[in-house]
């Protein structure tokens, strides 16, 4: 603060002017600019830090970045949206409505489950009509859904209610959970679980499916898992009008509208380490940043072995990095028609003939089987504008194994036009007529695609698999173990992967992560 002494014309009266400089801001760096980087630079650059994010691709959005083809609009990557109150407390830090950036509609049924021989089932967040479709189909069960429900409700409560945005930094925070996991008998499979309460196979499934969304197998993932029931119950399942690009685009405005910056291609060659803490990155073009503060939302295995120097990783060695179980990958079409469909639900779970079976083939043989099971997404059912008048536009994805040994010996490039073309007859088969006759466009994303363009490591599409024992803090932890001032968030570390699980990792580095001196 400094001032200046004035004396005015018409008399001798002294008048002192005092001016405040504000201090600087200091420096932040934010890598990778997917949901959960982009969340994590608005709420550092709110918190008084200069936020640089930095993504490495031409656009940003990482896996929800989009690809566009003769007026085709398609997201390439998360369709679901669940918790939108997280989105209002983002928009909220600059005094905004999500409404004001983005418009965001509920989705009804939230997912109709198809099976391979035509039956189906209107999955909602309506208790009485989730019964009835129970006591249409599976009669016998209704009594075991409810109990499966309130067993949900009481895992939702704890894992995500109470946990999802609190660190696990220490194991004496894994202790202070442990009697709860035992008491709701996270030892369990989400299937087991599921089996323990309804006695049909394919209700069974309809209950079990959750965990595929975020990377894991139903029959290895801890019943932890399953509160994704319950949390759709509690706050819907959403989409972003215009796509989930539209909300990119919307986290984006609201980083520049709080004063942060965004610099596209600009990957980063490594971690800067001086006396063991961050001191900044060096981009691929060698140009140097230096901040104190770094928040990784890159990938996390290939971060840590590619970006940060094996001398400063203890902990995260590449051996450790390579012992881990990794999700599967995914196998995508993005197509458009030259018709519509109006029989469609915009989300639709296609499932095949085996189920435990094709998971094993998946997940443990890591080969590629010759039958699948399939996510459908068909946004033009909620928002015509993303195709051409008169058309529809869609994405099918079908897991498959990450490119892990064996995995690695399946060639993508020889087999990605034989699978494709069976997907879409199986499609056309069953639940989109005349399919092909009416393909205009198509783009196929296989897991070379996402190890190449997204640098995820052996081409996982949701980094480390949801298993107890890769939870919480068995995870990478949100404040490095290894590199002081390194932060991670996004699917690879606390809480995990999925929409609501990236925003809550970026929510918890506000626990973690200082204030700046002096914020503003």
């Amino acid at each position: 603060m400094f001032s200046i002494s004035t004396t005015s014309r018409s008399s001798a009266e002294r008048r002192d002017i005092f001016f405040v400089i504000a201090p600087a801001r200091p420096p932040a760096l934010v890598i990778g600019s997917g949901f959960g980087g982009l969340a994590s630079a608005c709420r550092l650059q709110a918190r008084g830090y200069d936020v640089t994010l930095l993504e490495a691709l031409e656009q940003p959005g990482g896996r929800a970045s989009v690809f566009r083809d003769q007026g085709f609009t398609y997201d390439a990557g998360p369709t679901i949206l669940t918790a939108p109150f997280l989105l209002d407390e983002l928009f909220a830090l600059a005094g905004k409505k999500t409404s004001d950036y983005v418009r965001i509609v509920p989705c009804k049924p939230f997912y109709r489950i198809a099976w391979h021989d035509g039956q189906s089932f209107e999955y909602t967040g309506n208790q009485e009509e989730m019964e009835e479709q129970v006591r249409k189909h599976f009669p016998d069960d209704l009594g075991g859904y409810r109990r499966f429900v309130g067993e949900t409700h009481a895992i939702f409560q704890k894992a995500f209610v109470e946990l999802a945005d609190q660190p696990f930094s220490s194991f004496t925070d894994m202790l202070r959970v442990a009697p709860d996991l035992i008491r709701l008998r996270s030892d369990r499979s989400v299937w087991q679980m599921a089996s323990r309460h309804v006695r049909h196979q394919r209700l069974r499934e309809v209950l079990s499916f959750h965990p595929l969304l975020v990377g894991g197998n139903p029959f290895q993932s801890s019943s932890i898992y399953a509160m994704i029931h319950y949390l759709e119950r509690e706050w819907g399942v959403h989409f972003a009008m215009g796509g989930t690009g539209a909300l990119v685009q919307a986290l984006v405005k609201l980083l520049e509208d709080l004063g942060g910056k965004l610099r596209l291609n600009s990957p980063v060659e490594e971690l800067l380490v001086e006396n063991g803490a961050a001191a900044g990155v060096r981009l691929r073009s060698g140009e140097t940043l230096r901040a104190n503060v770094v928040v990784s939302n890159a990938d996390v295995a290939n971060f840590y072995q590619k970006k940060v120097p094996a001398a400063s990783r203890n902990k995260w060695t590449n051996r450790k990095l390579d012992s881990m179980r990794y999700s599967m990958s995914l196998f995508l079409i993005y197509f458009g028609t030259n018709r519509t469909y109006s029989d469609l639900a915009h989300h639709t779970i296609w499932l095949g003939p085996r189920y435990k079976g094709l998971l094993d083939d998946i997940f443990k043989n890591r080969i590629l089987a010759e039958d699948f099971s399939l996510y459908l997404h068909a946004p033009t059912r909620t928002d015509p504008s993303l195709a051409p008048k008169g058309h529809e536009c869609f994405y099918v994805l079908s897991p498959v194994p990450h490119l892990g040994s064996p995995g690695d010996r399946i060639d993508w490039e020889k087999e990605k036009e034989g699978y494709a073309d069976r997907i879409l007859a199986a499609l056309e088969k069953t639940i989109v007529p005349d399919l092909r006759k009416h393909l205009v466009s198509k783009l196929i994303f296989t897991p070379r695609d996402f190890e190449s363009r997204l640098d995820a490591h052996v081409g996982s599409a949701f980094q480390f698999e949801p298993i107890l024992t890769q939870s919480a803090w068995f995870r990478p932890h949100n404040v490095s173990e290894d590199v002081r001032g390194l932060y991670l968030c996004g699917a690879g570390t606390h809480p995990g992967a999925g929409v609501p699980g990236v925003l809550s990792s970026a929510k918890l580095l506000d626990r973690v992560i200082p204030n700046p001196p002096h914020a503003v």
